[in-house]
């Protein structure tokens, strides 16, 4: 709504009577009769403010979503993936995340072990450049696990053949030498 009224330029005296054409349902029903409550001088936009989260967005809610960011961490997640939980919580409790350093921080706070550590020698303090630091290791972390799997994959086959073909080699000297051994 805020962002509404920039665009439309709104003063203050109209910041209550915008929002409400936008309240569908009970919202309606509970906005008439706050307003019937507070008739005895104008409700501010504050006021509004104030009134809509005690309703909707209470305390205790608060709180746990408050917990939620501040236990979130990477885990199984892909660093994009948690990139979006950490955007959606973080809405929630922005005085963790006043600055972009303090941002930057607590997102690298969350990030599984070894990507932290590779991203924290960087000492980058802006939450983008963090994200994009975090998800180039986890890519390259991924790639490498891969290279990693196809030589002992590849490593492991030429030992089974190698040993495969000496059995074979045995196994044919064996026939061999009972073919003679039974000729004479």
């Amino acid at each position: 709504m805020e962002r509404s009224f920039k665009l439309v330029r709104l003063g203050e005296d109209q910041k209550t009577i915008y929002p409400m054409y936008f309240l569908k349902g009970e919202v309606i029903y509970w906005w008439d009769s706050v307003k019937a409550l507070e008739e005895v001088q104008p409700v501010t936009w504050n006021r509004l403010k104030e009134l809509f989260l005690e309703k909707y967005y209470p305390k205790y809610m608060q709180k746990q979503m408050e917990m939620k960011f501040l236990e979130l961490k990477q885990e199984s997640m892909t660093v994009l993936e948690y990139e979006k939980k950490f955007t959606e919580l973080s809405r929630f409790v922005t005085k963790y995340v006043e600055t972009d350093e303090e941002k930057a921080q607590r997102f690298q706070q969350g990030l599984e072990y070894w990507i932290r550590d590779r991203v924290s020698m960087f000492e980058i303090d802006t939450y983008v450049r963090v994200v994009q630091k975090a998800a180039l290791i986890e890519s390259n972390g991924a790639q490498s696990r891969k290279e990693r799997d196809n030589k002992k994959r590849k490593l492991f086959y030429q030992k089974e053949r190698s040993e495969s073909g000496y059995q074979h080699d045995k196994n044919v000297k064996r026939i061999g030498f009972q073919k003679g051994w039974n000729a004479q």
